[in-house]
């Protein structure tokens, strides 16, 4: 049996607003999960009617079995972390982190055990007597974080709680809260709107648009076999290429090339394709630089180059292919300029096709 279980979940509020349709989820106990998509999908408003910070319009909320729509939020025993830090700016770090115990009225030689070994797993040692102005944003964070591990609850609840810090202090918080999460064994829901956080985090994703779930994977399933254009849109990054065509004759005019799709594409899922209109999609980092030979199994591609960017470990490479720019991930010492005629292969298995009408992703292969 799932330890969470969401059944039905809709969330409308009072003015007619559908927050959440019919979201459905099972979460088993010790599981990191993150739920993933842009600003106003409905990730937020979810994990706080987990959290019993709001009501759960319809549908269904259980926890080891049990319904829980109606507990309150301390009755769930969660602990959640918010976007800000939510410290008592008054008190030592070592009063934030035993505040929750000693209003529980555990005895001062149990709190101080706990705060220090709490400190002690957040780095926050040398800390304990510095009030929060003093310290970093990522030492404030880690008070945050702090406070919910120190009650050892079973069920953490994060809602994009590192979006207030720069872009090193994240990739710091991103292992910390990862390392955190193995040693407390608790069940961990993540709200953020960065796929990299997800991607690098998370047991299972849950990608969200307009208040449905998209997908629910492991990152490599997200990654790999995308159902939609939104979520291969969304995951990547670069994100994935998109360019409209027609399926003629087996084949996928492209302006100055062309994909013959009998090389990636069965045939009798091909014969169904003829006439349709139809996205190609393919990954930035899936391209090969053009060779002398044509390496097997890949379409030779030629486009104009509009921007080259160099990021160091590599180069993104913004061509115009069919009147739409795409980008291509190349090794960083290729250094093409803008208006030079570009070559480049694309692996047959890198090729996606998605419906143009539905964005749904097309089965290229019966196995």
């Amino acid at each position: 049996m799932a330890y969470l279980t969401l059944r039905g979940i809709n969330k409308i509020y009072p003015n007619g607003f559908h927050a959440v349709h019919d979201f459905n989820l099972e979460i088993n106990k010790g599981e990191f999960i993150v739920f993933v998509g842009s600003s106003g999908c409905g990730k937020s408003t979810t994990l706080r009617m987990i959290a019993g910070l709001e009501n759960i319009s319809k549908g269904d909320f259980l926890i080891d079995g049990e319904r829980a729509n109606e507990m309150g939020p301390r009755d769930r025993g969660v602990a959640m972390v918010f976007q800000s830090y939510a410290l008592y700016p008054h008190m030592t770090v070592y009063d934030n982190l035993a505040f929750g115990l000693m209003l529980q009225g555990v005895d001062d030689d149990v709190i101080d055990e706990k705060v220090r070994s709490t400190a002690d797993i957040l780095g926050l040692s040398d800390y304990l007597d510095r009030l929060p102005r003093e310290l970093s944003g990522g030492q404030r964070q880690r008070v945050a974080v702090g406070r919910a591990i120190i009650r050892k609850v079973d069920i953490f609840l994060m809602d994009e709680p590192l979006s207030n810090l720069d872009a090193k202090q994240r990739v710091t918080m991103r292992s910390e809260i990862t390392q955190i999460h193995r040693q407390t064994g608790a069940t961990t829901i993540y709200v953020t709107h960065d796929q990299t956080e997800a991607m690098t985090m998370a047991d299972r994703i849950v990608v969200m648009k307009n208040g449905y779930i998209q997908q629910v994977g492991t990152p490599y399933e997200l990654y790999f076999s995308p159902v939609n254009m939104f979520v291969a849109g969304f995951i990547g990054e670069p994100p994935m290429n998109f360019i409209e065509s027609r399926v003629e004759n087996g084949k996928l005019p492209l302006q100055n090339n062309t994909i013959d799709l009998e090389k990636c594409v069965d045939k009798d899922i091909l014969e169904s394709l003829e006439g349709r209109e139809v996205v190609l999609g393919f990954r930035p980092e899936a391209v090969k630089l053009a060779e002398r030979n044509v390496p097997e199994n890949c379409y030779h591609m030629t486009s104009v180059v509009e921007l080259v960017e160099l990021l160091g470990d590599n180069t993104n490479v913004y061509v115009d292919i069919y009147n739409g720019n795409s980008i291509l991930k190349v090794d960083p010492h290729v250094s093409p300029e803008s208006g030079e005629g570009f070559d480049f292969y694309l692996p047959y298995e890198s090729v996606y096709l998605f419906d143009k009408q539905t964005e749904k992703r097309i089965k290229l292969r019966n196995k």
